[in-house]
């Protein structure tokens, strides 16, 4: 039998493990005082009530400490009074947590160089199902934070280890929200708060996208007991509403990837006589295939409420009964500005080989034949998440306790606007001259010459309308045990049945050709100029250097969508399918209202997976003394899991080119098809750790986990990019089959307890990785599409035409005259279908497949948290992330490599008295891979640079009832900026902009 452990020991054990089974950090402070009369040693250590931002961080020390393998956490400082006020910022104070940032809010997280899509994030210990807001079909299992506020969460627990009791799929951590029960506290409690939001982005835009300088939010929760503790409810509830934005500078389109030998369409000229340092026939080099400014405007409205009610019938009986839901809508205004190259008259500058990356690219172009394009859009969507759970706790004797748990989740995400969830409308004027990129600072400069603005000029170019729907649904029942076989030793044991169903259905309707040809709707007779506003661009983009730039062409138009809209609609003479509501459920009617449209495009894709999981696991868990106290947990889990994809989609018939550089893919019928996949693992754990000193602990772990594919990956239907492009075309194809990534890790870990709250640490981590899923390119020419690019008339033009081998419109041009009778040539129309004979249009399909090649991951963490007597204190991480699946810039081709992979960094002051509280923090992220494939060119890496940011929060309080908050996000204003195999070969830059939240919260 295990010696007794030292007084201290036994009570931070006991209060971390309060907190992990039962929440009740509150109800230990309550029964503090009864200890300590019977234990004169603890009531010295227990004298002193500690709140606040030290309570919390003693807390999580203890649970850190206390846990089996390596856990760390961040606990609410009171019931509804978390320390952060986005779930996701929170966590990135942890050593080796990351987040990625949509709209300049932490959405999701990175855990030791594994992507989003590798950490498993739990509710009260339930699997949670997610689904997207950005209008697109969803491709990730990641939850987003975002979508439950903070206010209604307890703890958040972050196992960096794996356990046989833990659900599979948290290959870099496993993520567990709680959220208050009314058990937690034998007293009533009672809050309610409210803030008032001023974001500086909401006002850096242009009049149409700015937002209200100041939004609102509102939280309460009440929790209580009654019947002599036999009943507890609890009620959580929260209101936002937030009004943001951002400005970014971003090659959208991509950029081509080519060897200095290469020739034909797209690659430079050789020799090129007005290219500075044109790369040599070894070296790699890049040509970016546009360049565009947008301005968007964000508006979120987020709900989210929760209500928990226990019973406890009989004293070793408790039931949970809980409801959980959240609601966010997302809407976005959006203006943009862009060129498109076409690959010709090419001039400019590149850096020196092998990795050559223009400092200026430019074309000459003769003025009149190309546009200066400029769109609005907008985005409406909803996001509904709803949960409802049974839990039952019951301890059947002394030694035997079992816990079942059932819960039935669902997200939802959908159109929030009868136009669908996104809609686009096209405009430009064909006035371009010359033009040129520069790509030498951190601000990519766009310059056209012999461009004015004139609103008589702007026409109606394209108009892309888009539905997308996502439901992911989750039901699992759990059944778990715990024997205790002796004082020593102990096992663990349980069941889960886990029945995921994801759908992702979208369709799109697009017309690529308006008033650019003659006799069309939409041409600038059409639209009035009154609805077109200049403005300039540099001056949002403030804090990038390089935006002030004299080369800039610093103008552009913007315009509400509905006022472009109508006026298309009042040409047409009719409210035309294309620009009106639609629902993909129907789409054989819809398809059929499209059906001899001129220049329109339909498709349309409805894919439903559905993943069934049969589990079971044991776990021995053992303690003794041999010198030092040893404690051990040896356990395995087994898993089976079953994927089936049934697809609906419609079926590409034809291409047509429509316009200069575009070929539309003309869709009909809608059919059906399945595809199936299955797989099984063992996975067995071990941690073991040692109490070396009192205060020191050494901790090994091993166990195995797996990376579940994203949906988008498995699922079976066949998407083709549309509009195609002359220079290449891009599609892909989900595989069931996959395999989930596996991962075989190793952890060791020392830690030092010096003081209450202090602690230093350090940690190593690896990971060997197998069944890596990497992306693969496959040349294919699905569903036979002729296309008339490389046509027999489209040879001609080249050669007897005289038109250049890249001169889209001369081409065009001359098939119109020469032959405007010719099967598929529509001269009123100006469109040329594809036709027997012509030649098959030909896709880079990109899909997913489980890699032969092994990769390993390793790193370190370093802790360290001091409390100083006075109220002061510190906490300082740095974790270092390194893999051999990096990727190899210098490659072109297919590539074995990690997303996510990059270090981190936090560090945290603060200062608390009864009255005053202070906290600065500062949170770096190192350069990380975000994605490395898309386009035509295979492989494309694209980083993520440096990046940190400073944020602010203080606190007073009035009395024991009020208190007031004020908090600054981003204080430093810092951008986001991505780049490919070179700096200068800018993805985007992102001017994002400071957020002061200022509230009161009153405690009953």
């Amino acid at each position: 039998m295990r010696k007794p452990r030292p007084a201290l020991r036994l009570t931070s054990l006991a209060a971390a493990s309060g907190l992990l089974f039962a929440g009740a950090a509150a109800h230990a402070q309550a029964t503090a005082p009864a200890a300590a009369a019977s234990a004169p040693q603890a009531q010295q250590l227990e004298t002193v009530v500690v709140t606040g931002i030290r309570k919390s961080l003693e807390t999580s020390v203890n649970l850190k400490r206390s846990a089996a393998g390596l856990v760390d956490g961040i606990v609410a400082e009171d019931i509804g009074k978390f320390p952060d006020t986005n779930l996701a910022e929170a966590m990135q104070r942890i050593s080796g947590v990351s987040i990625d940032r949509s709209n300049g809010e932490g959405t999701k997280v990175t855990v030791r160089g594994m992507g989003p899509d590798f950490n498993l994030v739990l509710l009260n210990g339930r699997q949670m199902p997610g689904s997207n807001i950005d209008g697109s079909a969803p491709s990730s299992r990641s939850f987003d934070f975002s979508n439950l506020a903070s206010e209604g969460v307890s703890a958040l627990e972050v196992y960096k280890t794996s356990k046989a009791s833990t659900p599979t799929g948290g290959m870099g951590a496993t993520i567990n929200i709680r959220t208050p029960r009314p058990f937690d506290s034998r007293e009533t409690v009672a809050s309610v708060g409210v803030k008032m939001v001023r974001d500086s982005t909401a006002r850096n835009l242009p009049a149409e996208e700015q937002g209200k300088q100041l939004t609102p939010e509102l939280s309460g929760i009440y929790s209580t007991q009654f019947a002599d503790g036999m009943f507890g409810i609890a009620l959580i509830g929260s209101y936002q509403v937030r009004d943001s934005g951002y400005n970014q500078a971003a090659v959208t389109s991509g950029w081509h990837t080519f060897k200095g030998s290469d020739s034909g369409w797209g690659p430079l000229p050789n020799p090129a006589p007005e290219v500075k340092n044109r790369p040599g026939p070894n070296d790699i080099y890049n040509v970016p295939q546009n360049l565009n400014y947008a301005f968007t405007g964000i508006h979120r409205e987020r709900s989210n409420g929760q209500l928990v009610f226990q019973f406890r019938p009989v004293k070793d009986l408790v039931g949970t009964l809980d409801y959980t839901m959240s609601e966010q809508k997302f809407r976005q205004k959006r203006n943009d500005i862009s060129a498109w190259f076409n690959f010709g008259g090419q001039f400019g500058e590149y850096t020196p080989g092998p990795i050559a990356t223009p400092l200026v690219y430019g074309e000459h172009i003769p003025t009149g034949n190309a546009d200066v394009a400029m769109g609005t859009s907008r985005t409406s969507t909803s996001n509904r998440n709803r949960s409802v759970g049974l839990n039952l706790k019951w301890k059947a004797t002394d030694a035997l306790n079992f816990d079942f748990d059932a819960h039935h989740s669902t997200a939802t995400s959908g159109a929030d606007d009868p136009l669908g969830t996104s809609v686009t409308l096209g405009t430009a004027s064909f006035n371009r001259g010359d033009t040129a990129a520069d790509f030498s600072n951190k601000f990519p400069v766009l310059s056209i010459a012999n461009a004015p603005l004139d609103p008589t000029l702007q026409e109606l170019e394209g108009s892309v309308f888009g539905n997308s729907y996502q439901r992911n649904e989750i039901n699992q029942a759990q059944a778990s045990g715990k024997w205790k076989i002796d004082a020593d030793s102990s096992l663990d044991f349980g069941i889960s049945l886990t029945d995921v169903k994801n759908r992702s259905a979208y369709t799109n309707v697009q017309r690529n050709t308006w008033g650019h040809n003659a006799g069309s709707a939409g041409g600038p007779a059409d639209m009035p100029d009154n609805i077109w506003h200049a403005d300039s661009i540099g001056k949002y983009f403030g804090g990038v250097p390089g935006h002030d730039s004299s080369k800039l062409y610093n103008q552009f138009f913007y315009f509400n969508f509905d006022d472009v809209r109508n006026a298309a609609i009042k040409a047409v003479g009719s409210n035309l399918p294309y620009l009106a509501s639609f629902d993909f459920d129907n789409s054989q009617n819809y398809a059929a209202k499209l059906a001899g449209l001129p220049n329109v495009g339909y498709s349309f894709q409805d894919m439903r997976t559905t993943e069934k999981t049969r589990s079971l696991y044991l776990q021995y868990n053992r303690a003794w003394e041999w010198g030092i106290p040893f404690d051990a947990s040896v356990g395995a889990r087994y898993e089976k899991t079953d994927v089936t994809s049934p697809t609906r989609q419609s079926i590409p018939q034809s291409v047509q080119w429509a316009s200069t550089n575009e070929l539309s893919i003309v869709s009909g019928d809608v059919t059906s098809f399945s595809l199936s996949g299955k797989y099984s693992y063992l996975l067995p754990s071990i941690d073991l750790s040692a109490d070396v000193t009192p205060d020191t602990k050494l901790r090994l772990s091993y166990g195995e986990t797996i990376g579940r594919p994203g949906w988008a990956n498995l699922q079976g239907g066949i998407t083709l990019n549309n509009p195609g492009r002359i220079a290449g075309n891009v599609g892909s194809v989900g595989n069931p089959d996959l395999k989930p990534l596996k991962s075989r890790n190793f952890d060791f870990s020392a830690e030092h307890y010096y003081d209450k709250g202090s602690y230093i640490s350090a940690s190593y981590f690896r990971k060997d990785l197998s069944d890596y899923i990497e992306p693969v390119s496959v040349a294919q020419t699905p569903f036979n599409l002729h296309t008339p690019a490389g046509s027999a008339m489209f040879n001609e033009a080249i050669g007897k035409g005289g038109c250049g081998a890249t001169a889209s419109d001369c081409i065009r041009q001359y098939i119109f005259k020469n032959y405007p009778t010719a099967p598929g040539v529509n001269v009123a129309t100006q469109t040329i279908t594809g036709q027997p004979g012509d030649p098959l249009m030909v896709f880079q399909m990109a899909t997913q497949a489980n890699s032969s090649r092994k990769a390993s991951l390793n790193g370190i963490e370093l802790n360290a948290q001091h409390s100083f007597r006075n109220g002061l204190g510190f906490s300082a991480n740095f974790t270092r992330v390194r893999s051999s699946a990096a990727y190899q810039d210098g490659v072109v081709g297919q590539e074995f490599a990690i997303d996510g992979l990059g270090d981190s960094g936090n560090l945290v002051g603060f200062y608390e008295d009864t009255s005053y509280s202070a906290r600065l923090a500062y949170n770096w992220r190192g350069r990380y891979l975000i994605t490395h494939f898309g386009g035509t060119d295979g492989a494309q890496p694209l980083y993520v640079e440096p990046r940190g940011q400073l944020d602010l929060s203080l606190g007073y309080n009035l009395n024991k009832q009020l208190s007031l908050q004020l908090e600054a996000i981003n204080l430093n204003d810092a951008i986001v900026r991505t780049y490919m195999r070179a700096q200068q070969q800018v993805g985007s830059v992102t001017q994002l902009g400071r957020r002061y939240m200022i509230g009161a919260r009153y405690k009953f």
